[in-house]
This record gives structure tokens, C-alpha cells and sequence, in this order.
């Protein structure tokens, strides 16, 4: 990696955490420079507008997402265990977060509503994976008779998602942990009932 890339790799990392903190709006060009050590013109030397660094910086938030995914998943063949395993990114992500701020998805998804259109987009799409993902994993745990012929993945994909995500946002309000836990502890008993036990 040549010297512009590794800086360019750094700015956007490093924006990541501000952006997922402070929300697009909230973090300031000086906030940025002060983070990165670079003034305004080293940072526009990488990138065009603010809009591409924020852009940019969603896209590496979400990457680390899928990698802590695709980490939990590997190994797992039973769906009711991969889907446990997907609920245990987010039981580990008090401890060791892959991103300071809670869920880029929710905190993007939440911010550029009205305001961010690319962002926005950006978050949907994100989030057409997420479902994509878990819906794919009920449709073959369906078929292969690991879980019940009645379940629904999108109806699971759906439960499973908002739930994890209402948690996280109520753990961040009350800066209490509980909240995820109490949600991950039902999710598990939910996903263990769908599993067939014959």
C-alpha cells in the first residue's frame, strides 16, 4: 500500500468512529482535522466533498459488520445455529465493538431520513443484506427440515432485526446494557423454537 493509500485507508477509518458518534451532520471539518492530524486541504487531498468521506466511511463501518459475520458463521451448518451465531455478534459487541457508537446501520438509518439521500441509500442497502442474509439462512434451514415448514424468513428476518436494533438503541438512551441482553436471551429461545427436534 502505497503512502496516499494508507492515508486515505486511515481518514476513512477514523471517520468512521466520528460519523458513527456524532452523525454526519454533527461531526464538523474541524473535528475531522483535529481527529486526523491533517488540515482541511490533506483531508480534500483524498476526497472530493465530506459527502464522499462520509460515504466512504459508511462503507467501511458496514465491512467490518459483515467480516464479524462471516467470522461467527464460519463453521456453523444448522441454521438455527447460525442464526444463534449472528445474534452473538451483537451479544459480543459490548465487549469488543466493531465500531465505537452502537450500529452504523441504525445510527445512519435514523440520521439521514430526510437529510442524506446517498446516505440513506447507502443504509438500505446495508440493510437489504442483513435481511438478505438471515433470510437466506431460514429458506435453506426450511428446506434441508431443520426448522419448522411453517416459518417464515421474512417474518424472522424482520423480528430479528428490529429487535436487535431497538435494543441497541434503548442500550445506548439508558446506558444500559440490560436492554441487549434481555433482547438477545428472547431471540434465542425464539430461534430455538423454530428449530425441528425430530
Amino acid at each position: 500500500m502505497s503512502k496516499a493509500q494508507d492515508t486515505r485507508a486511515r481518514i476513512i477509518e477514523q471517520a468512521a468512529t466520528l460519523f458513527n458518534q456524532q452523525g454526519y451532520s454533527g461531526a464538523s471539518m474541524s473535528a475531522l482535522m483535529q481527529l486526523t492530524g491533517l488540515q482541511k486541504g490533506g483531508i480534500y487531498n483524498h476526497f472530493d466533498s465530506k459527502d464522499e468521506l462520509a460515504l466512504a466511511a459508511f462503507d467501511f463501518a458496514i465491512h467490518r459488520i459483515q467480516q464479524k459475520f462471516i467470522g461467527a458463521l464460519n463453521g456453523k451448518r444448522h441454521a438455527a445455529d447460525r442464526l444463534i451465531a449472528i445474534l452473538n455478534v451483537y451479544g459480543n459487541l459490548l465487549d469488543d465493538p466493531f465500531l465505537q457508537g452502537g450500529c452504523p446501520i441504525l445510527n445512519t438509518a435514523v440520521e439521514s431520513d430526510d437529510t442524506h439521500p446517498a446516505l440513506r441509500e447507502r443504509a438500505k442497502k446495508a440493510a437489504d443484506a442483513w435481511r438478505s442474509l438471515i433470510q437466506r439462512i431460514v429458506e435453506k434451514g426450511v428446506m434441508r427440515k431443520e426448522l419448522h415448514s411453517t416459518v417464515d424468513p421474512e417474518n424472522v428476518s424482520s423480528i430479528l432485526i428490529a429487535t436487535i436494533e431497538g435494543a441497541i438503541m434503548l442500550t445506548k438512551l439508558y446506558e444500559d446494557t440490560a436492554h441487549l441482553h434481555r433482547a438477545l436471551t428472547h431471540l434465542d429461545a425464539y430461534v430455538r423454537q423454530l428449530a425441528r427436534t425430530g
